[in-house]
């Protein structure tokens, strides 16, 4: 019996001493992790390194913050907005420079191109603008300038100076892009909205315009052009969205070379080929450009270039029906005659317009009642679009505005 139990505590004390071996075994072997990962043995500092990577941890997490702050506190880079102003065309773009700037959100950069004899002009009446105004903006005023050949004949091309456009890519070297349009737009949206169709692009589209029209019945590059245009009517140009940095890079095709030219050897050569065939100068050419290269272009809706003809022979904007209007161009010198009173009295409200007064009761609420006069008129009966986005605009303005003491 002795014998017996002898037996018995030798065989406890080797299955006591047997799982300890195998348990110090399992602790320093490779063990099978969650994710089915395989992790060797712990080192011997480990357990002491572990605070640390704690402390690593909470201190890289304080410096990405620091870092997130500061980047935060970075001004954002202007959105960059360019027109041309030659002739009798300093109040009208000053209109528009003033209702950019009016309802605006981002900082913004305006460069002018004017005729030498105009800078002074520009200046003095944008430095009376009042200094709340001014910390929306800057500007820069820049002379008219052409290739050295045929200069002339580019200045004269439609109206006085408007060709410069084309040769913005070149002049702006350091701006990566902007908004180009023409004086005779008027924004009643902010330019933000605008600027934002960049983030639209794909990787070949450069520029964004609006159709010349949307119903091809009535269309002009359809019925009558003498030249390839784009698309089923043409594009419009008086309001362009440009990645210039694209534009400067890359090579169009065409049908004068069997090889892609870049853009300022493009325009020249363009010029000599259809200068008989042309009507409407520089947009003529940039319609014969993108109907060689339709994938360089995006078009937007109608009512971010809104025109008597989408209103004169009827509304034929559906999206501005949707919408409203988001930019009114007054073409064909309609702000200042009176074939179309809707346009010109949304021009005349914002020209007149006090940036010291209330925007719905100086600037709204007077255009509402001016436009009730209108309705005679196609364009006159469609009077709610001229302000439904608007209204929007001048609602947003108070938030900007400086605080009264």
């Amino acid at each position: 019996m002795r014998r017996y139990f002898r037996a018995l505590v030798l065989c406890t004390v080797f299955a006591v001493f047997s799982g300890l071996f195998a348990y110090s075994r399992l602790f320093y072997s490779d063990v099978s992790v969650g994710n089915g990962s395989r992790r060797g043995p712990n080192p011997p500092r480990a357990a002491a390194a572990e605070p640390r990577s704690h402390n690593t941890h909470w201190y890289n997490r304080y410096i990405m913050r620091q870092r997130v702050q500061k980047e935060a506190s970075r001004p954002d880079p202007p959105m960059h907005l360019a027109v041309v102003a030659c002739g009798e065309r300093l109040e009208e773009t000053l209109t528009m420079i003033k209702s950019a700037v009016l309802f605006s959100i981002k900082q913004l950069h305006v460069h002018i191109f004017a005729e030498d004899q105009l800078h002074a002009s520009f200046m003095e009446a944008l430095e009376a603008w009042p200094a709340f105004i001014h910390s929306r903006f800057n500007y820069t005023i820049n002379s008219i300038s052409f290739p050295s050949e045929n200069t002339a004949e580019w200045k004269k091309l439609f109206k006085p100076c408007a060709s410069q456009r084309l040769f913005l890519p070149n002049i702006l070297k350091d701006v990566d892009s902007l908004v180009y349009v023409d004086s005779d737009i008027i924004f009643l949206q902010p330019v933000d909205h605008l600027w934002h169709f960049l983030f639209q692009f794909n990787s070949s589209q450069l520029a964004a315009v609006a159709p010349e029209h949307e119903e091809p019945r009535i269309a002009w590059y359809n019925r009558f052009a003498r030249h390839p245009y784009y698309g089923r009517t043409g594009i419009n140009s008086g309001v362009m969205l440009m990645n210039m940095t694209r534009m400067r890079s890359v090579y169009f095709k065409n049908d004068m070379t069997s090889v892609g030219l870049s853009w300022d050897e493009l325009l020249m050569p363009l010029l000599r080929k259809y200068k008989l065939n042309i009507t409407w100068g520089d947009q003529d050419l940039l319609n014969i450009i993108f109907h060689y290269n339709p994938d360089f272009l995006l078009e937007f809706p109608c009512h971010w270039n809104y025109r008597p003809d989408h209103c004169i022979y009827g509304s034929n904007c559906a999206s501005a029906e949707e919408h409203g209007i988001y930019i009114l161009h007054g073409n064909r010198g309609v702000y200042h005659d009176s074939k179309q009173p809707a346009f010109r009295a949304v021009y005349e409200a914002i020209n007149k317009f006090d940036f010291a007064k209330d925007p719905l009761t100086s600037l709204l609420d007077p255009l509402e009642k001016e436009l009730l006069k209108t309705t005679h008129t196609y364009c006159g009966k469609s009077h709610t679009l001229f302000t439904k986005r608007l209204e929007h605009s001048v609602m947003n303005i108070n938030r900007k505005r400086p605080r009264q003491r």
